[in-house]
């Protein structure tokens, strides 16, 4: 087979089972609206939980910080690339969520592969939840150390499978907040069973941080836990992007010997670390505690009146209310419905999600008003009729 008939069979299989992905060129879409071919849509399919891409004082805060460093930060940060603005927010984050260090990475993605490549060694266990991120998953099949994966949120049977043996160390691979099913895990008992078995807990707070608890300190803070390693992401619930790994001082100082994406990547612009700990500032004021309120209503809302539709549903409390519909033409049709009626929403698709699971992903924001929710359900329910 040639390299052109490899791709040609690869891509055909996509189009046969309905599962081929295509990007959608936008106007505009981070708020409460999305704009497309200049038409607007209400957005149902955005990670700004607290529409804070929108936020004025975010806005200034990255003019000012391009004003003053410029728009890129011109390398690494181990050369150049690690500026006033980087060490400022990596303080703040640690302050924030009582860790001796922050380490700030470009993307979420680049956090969870550069800790588990930097970590892990050719006799040690991953253990992880079966329904974790893309990015924590792949980065377990890539490193040297074996991966088992424990039926979702079954603490039993991490438990078993701590218990076998392990010539080195056990990592424990988990979510706050699942980003396709919107539950969250149980960390609680997840952290136990770790310590009991001396291992290490890692827990990606992507859908959490901002959104969930005392200052919106995440899923962690809600659930009084604090995993050994903590990773937060700020292209949610700040609105931003990047990310940032919490841990002790000598996991820092080994991921800055050691993490080959901070070492050879370019380093965020400082503009959006400035605008990063604004954001931040945000969060954790009484604007920020308004937003969670507004949002804790939406899904409040929203969860109330999908209990009469036909569609299946999961456990969350999130932002991210799934409406899982199994077929997959089925839920690219019922996207394509609710587009026609003036809201966006994405149908998600295997591999991205297990096969007979395709859904609407549906997300809820503070930048919504009841009238939203309410109009999404009429579409919804005529839908479901």
């Amino acid at each position: 087979m040639t390299w052109q008939q490899r791709i040609d069979t690869a891509l055909n299989a996509r189009r046969t089972a309905e599962a081929f992905r295509v990007r959608t060129v936008v106007e505009g879409g981070a708020g409460r609206f999305l704009t497309r071919d200049g038409r607007q849509f209400c957005h149902f399919s955005s990670n700004d939980y607290l529409g804070l891409s929108q936020h004025p004082a975010i806005i200034r805060a990255w003019q000012q910080g391009a004003d003053q460093y410029g728009v890129g930060s011109g390398g690494s940060g181990h050369v150049s690339g690690y500026t006033t603005a980087h060490f400022a927010l990596e303080e703040a984050l640690a302050d924030w969520l009582g860790y001796p260090r922050a380490l700030l990475f470009i993307s979420g993605f680049a956090a969870n592969q550069a800790l588990i490549a930097a970590l892990m060694g050719k006799e040690d266990g991953i253990l992880a939840d079966r329904l974790s991120h893309a990015s924590l998953l792949e980065a377990a099949n890539l490193s040297p150390a074996r991966l088992r994966r424990f039926a979702h949120n079954e603490v039993s049977q991490l438990d078993a499978l701590l218990d076998k043996s392990c010539a080195g160390q056990q990592l424990v691979v988990t979510e706050g907040i699942f980003s396709m099913d919107g539950d969250s895990a149980p960390l609680r008992d997840i952290q136990a069973v770790a310590q009991r078995h001396s291992a290490w807990t890692l827990v990606d707070d992507a859908h959490g941080i901002g959104v969930l608890g005392e200052e919106g300190r995440g899923s962690t803070a809600v659930q009084n836990v604090k995993p050994d390693l903590l990773v937060v992401t700020f292209g949610k619930g700040f609105g931003v992007s990047g990310a940032a790994v919490l841990c002790s001082e000598s996991v820092a100082d080994y991921l800055l010997q050691f993490a080959r994406h901070l070492i050879y990547s370019t380093s965020m612009p400082p503009a959006q670390a400035v605008a990063l700990l604004a954001a931040l500032n945000v969060i954790r004021s009484e604007d920020g505690a308004q937003r969670r309120h507004s949002l804790n209503q939406h899904i409040q809302r929203f969860r109330a009146g999908v209990e009469d539709l036909p569609f299946k549903t999961t456990d969350s409390h999130s932002a991210i209310q799934p409406l899982i519909v199994g077929d997959n033409g089925r839920a690219l049709h019922l996207a394509q419905q609710l587009r026609d009626s003036g809201k966006w929403v994405t149908a998600i698709r295997p591999p991205t999600v297990p096969v007979g699971t395709a859904r609407l992903r549906l997300t809820l924001t503070a930048a919504h008003q009841s009238q939203d929710i309410d109009s999404l359900l009429e579409v919804l329910y005529a839908a479901g009729q």
